[in-house]
């Protein structure tokens, strides 16, 4: 029987891990920490039953990912839930601009831009399920539906700021410029638009869904098919050399490029071991979990109906606020997200106590307290928020350092979403999944397609291990 051994269990990791099983591999997944998942874990962590994410939160492109659909999880238990709302963009003087899973109840609400948001988003929405195999991959290669990619492709190449000309209020640019805002990069750059287009298109498709009893759900699911099929996994098994990892004919690291540098030592040929070191990383993220007794008391009626929240203003002030990250400042008013998955999930809540999820773009590495700055933010859009405040817990950039390993300097999506990291993944090549080392394969986000719980970096550094396995005559299917 071949064997792979799969180094990190976060969703990319589990991912290599079920597709080499599902072909007859036998694997074993080594964890450095004592629970498997990576970003995609949960637990209680400010009063008990009140169940908050460590992480990875919203999960549009897990719901819409062709591996997930083709594994069937919701055998092992993952259910998806929606809130009534997919996301709010409030405003000063009690506007609000909404997005809804519906394509045209949001344009409905954007007045003279949603003629323009159907336009830009409509066609790429209804056609998601065709793109998602080219969007979820990488981007070097020969597309199937070329014509259908390159009019969604086309706007992507934009910068985020050049792309909200198109609209006309307020409303509609805040609403685009909060959801680009989340690729943590300067909007001014170009391809900015990319993770934007992708949220956008795929969360009309799909929603912005949240797993029925937390992130931790997807892991849980994906590592009980891999004990179907067989595999193991080992927990407290913290890999720092290529002496430690054990005998296999194929090896997937699912870590930050750097780390697979480190282990792999004078192995890796050293064009690819300069690249891995050179790898960019993006901002960090500052996280505080609240306890709130009541919820937000939002301003905006739709907000408290919304999973998730941007608290952050004017596109011209998360522009200004990408821009100070980028250069290594504290913003006076960071982009702040919000996740309310409760209003979706409500046993995440304990009575009237409700579990509110909170991060802000800050500075990578950035050593200060950002909590207050944090609060400041949904105070100006909910008024009375800082007195429902019954507990609060935060994790720094440090502390994100410490909770995994791949999160280098606080950075939670593994790599800075420049216009080379994007298209190339961490080095120039075509085949981003192969570390230069044969049988040594690269899964983490930090490869095509990028962040996210959809497992789909992992499905692809699995068949490019198991071409490998083709090749060299080793595969299950060859006996």
């Amino acid at each position: 029987m071949s064997t792979a051994v799969v180094v990190g269990s976060g969703p990319n990791g589990l991912a290599a891990a079920v597709s080499l099983a599902r072909t007859g591999v036998h694997v074993t997944v080594l964890e450095a920490a004592d629970e498997i998942g990576g970003g995609t874990r949960s637990g209680e962590m400010i009063l008990p039953g009140l169940l908050h994410d460590h992480c990875s939160a919203v999960h549009t492109f897990a719901v819409g990912s062709p591996l997930y659909a083709e594994l069937e999880l919701e055998r092992y238990g993952l259910e998806w839930r929606w809130p009534e709302i997919d996301c709010v963009h409030p405003l000063d003087g009690d506007r609000a601009a909404v997005l809804h899973r519906s394509v045209d109840d949001t344009a409905a609400g954007l007045g003279v831009d949603g003629g323009r948001w159907r336009a830009l988003f409509g066609k790429p929405a209804e056609s998601f399920d065709t793109l998602a195999p080219a969007v979820l991959g990488p981007l070097l290669r020969v597309p199937r539906h070329p014509l259908l990619l390159a009019r969604f492709g086309i706007p992507t190449l934009l910068p985020a700021a050049t792309l909200a000309r198109l609209f006309r209020t307020d409303e509609a640019r805040a609403l685009w410029g909060g959801i680009a805002a989340h690729a943590f990069h300067p909007l001014t750059r170009p391809l900015t638009s990319a993770i934007g287009m992708g949220l956008v298109a795929g969360g009309h498709r799909y929603g912005w869904a949240v797993a029925k009893g937390g992130s931790g759900s997807i892991s849980r699911a994906i590592a009980a098919l891999l004990a179907d099929l067989g595999g193991k996994i080992e927990t407290g098994v913290r890999v720092t050399s290529a002496s430690q990892l054990p005998p296999a004919d194929v090896t997937i690291f699912d870590l930050a490029p750097g780390a697979v540098a480190d282990i792999l030592g004078e192995r890796l040929p050293p064009r690819i071991a300069r690249a891995y070191r050179s790898f960019r990383h993006a901002p960090a993220a500052f996280k505080v979990d609240f306890a709130v007794e009541g919820g937000v008391p939002w301003t905006s009626p739709d907000a408290r109906r919304a999973g998730t929240v941007h608290a952050a203003g004017s596109l011209a002030e998360i522009v200004a606020a990408e821009a100070d990250v980028h250069a290594g400042r504290l913003p006076q008013r960071p982009f702040v997200l919000v996740g309310q998955q409760y209003l979706a999930d409500p046993q995440r809540s304990v009575g009237d106590v409700h579990p509110v999820w909170t991060y802000a773009h800050v500075p990578r590495g950035y050593p200060g307290d950002v909590t207050e700055a944090i609060v400041g933010q949904v105070e100006r859009f909910a008024p009375g928020f800082r007195e429902r405040i019954v507990g609060t817990m935060t994790r720094s950039p440090a502390g994100f350092a410490a909770y995994n390993a791949n999160y280098v300097g606080g950075d939670i999506i593994t790599g800075a979403t420049d216009v080379r990291q994007l298209v190339l993944g961490p080095r120039a090549t075509l085949t981003p999944y192969d570390v230069g080392v044969p049988g040594y394969f690269l899964c983490s986000a930090a490869t095509p397609p990028g962040p996210g719980a959809h497992g789909m970096c992992g499905a692809h550094a699995a068949a490019a291990a198991i071409r490998h396995l083709d090749a060299a005559g080793c595969s299950p299917r060859h006996r």
